[in-house]
């Protein structure tokens, strides 16, 4: 496939586990009256989705390894399909903890065949610019998907959200069916032998050319996620937003993140992506120290919270491109199982953050705490990546 068609195809399928989780984030507090559950409930269903998403990503990764990245995409949408299906005439918030943890599961294959997927075509600046274009367009869905899923509850109700996600599953569906090539040219069931498979992820993690990189992702992209899970709490029943106005608003931290995509776009042309790690951590963890003291000295609104999370969110648009491709380079005869663990890092950071945030009695406290100490992570990691590279 080309470029250009690579880096489409490769967004949908990214972009559908945080659509998923972007699009139902507005209606967690309506939930939790509609089921007449508890707040903590209704954050397990998030909680089960990262859950699903996170650890079916060590599966589906090797499962392409071994028998093909087309068929194991489409089995994966397939379920996904079904859970949504199953999410949207849930009766009771038992149900929905079940189909959210499928459509974690379903999802996973998104994220971690796309990436391998880019691995089978294209390696070094190439990589590194569709990664870069990927994460452009990635932008787009989830900025626009509270906003979707605001309007969506006000007019049609909370069932409606999972409506369109049977939709977006649909439409995947029929462009890996008519759209996407096989690119693993090389399929081995051996792969997914549990003694290989587990031999398979001891070497990597084992390996510093991956661990290194990985957990700067897993810490830096995993504090988004875990933003996720505090931010209605936050912004709606602290700030007073109403579900529209919060999804209008998600729009500031995901457009920021595409203004950072567009202009390292720029910066790639010049600068090794590796080069541009360290200036976005830095940037990021400024902002993040921002955001610590504003939620202890003043009440929360709007703009203290999203601005620093705004800058925060413009920062991993420098910060991704560089690790993505560098912890997968070293690895061809196992791309899968390598992307597949990096995402598992990725959503892994999401679920520990948002079971920290658990621990804190006030959201606000919570976000003020969990987003400044992911990114002191990504520093300490970042700064050991050039000994990582030498090795």
């Amino acid at each position: 496939m080309s470029a250009n068609r690579t880096a489409i195809l490769g967004a949908i399928l990214v972009a559908l586990g945080p659509i998923s989780m972007a699009l139902y984030t507005p209606a967690m507090p309506t939930l939790v009256v509609a089921f007449g559950t508890s707040i903590a409930t209704v954050k397990l269903t998030l909680t089960a989705y990262f859950a699903g998403f996170a650890l079916a990503q060590l599966v589906c990764g090797p499962l392409s390894d071994a028998y093909g990245r087309r068929p194991v995409t489409l089995a994966f949408m397939l379920l996904y399909l079904v859970a949504s299906a199953l999410a949207l005439w849930a009766p009771t918030v038992d149900i929905l903890l079940v189909a959210r943890l499928l459509q974690g599961i379903g999802a996973a294959a998104g994220v971690a065949i796309a990436r391998a997927i880019v691995r089978d075509l294209f390696t070094g600046q190439d990589a590194a610019r569709i990664m870069n274009t990927i994460g452009i367009m990635l932008a787009v869905g989830p900025a626009l998907s509270p906003t979707i899923g605001g309007i969506t509850l006000e007019l049609f109700g909370w069932h409606a959200i999972f409506g369109l996600m049977v939709l977006y599953g649909a439409v995947v569906i029929g462009l890996v069916v008519f759209a996407m090539t096989e690119t693993n040219r090389r399929p081995d069931p051996a792969l997914v032998h549990p003694v290989r498979l587990v031999a398979a992820y001891g070497r990597l993690i084992v390996d510093p050319r991956f661990i290194v990189p990985s957990t700067v992702l897993g810490a830096g992209i995993g504090a988004l996620y875990a933003l996720g899970t505090m931010l209605p709490f936050v912004l709606i029943d602290r700030a007073g937003l109403t579900p529209t106005q919060f999804g209008f608003g998600m729009m500031a931290q995901s457009l920021s993140f595409a203004a950072g995509g567009l202009i390292m776009r720029k910066l790639l042309v010049r600068f090794d992506a590796n080069r541009l790690v360290m200036p976005g951590i830095l940037l990021g963890l400024a902002a993040a120290l921002v955001l610590a003291v504003l939620m202890r000295t003043v009440p929360p609104t709007f703009f203290t919270v999203m601005l620093p999370i705004g800058v925060y969110a413009f920062s991993l648009a420098l910060i991704m491109p560089g690790p993505s491709t560098g912890a997968l380079a070293p690895f061809p005869h196992m791309a899968g199982a390598a992307a597949a663990l990096l995402g598992f890092m990725q959503m892994g950071g999401g679920l520990l953050g948002s079971l920290a945030a658990a621990l804190f009695g006030d959201p606000v406290t919570a976000i003020g705490t969990i987003l400044p100490a992911m990114m002191a992570i990504a520093l300490a990691a970042a700064l050991l990546a050039p000994k990582a590279r030498k090795a």
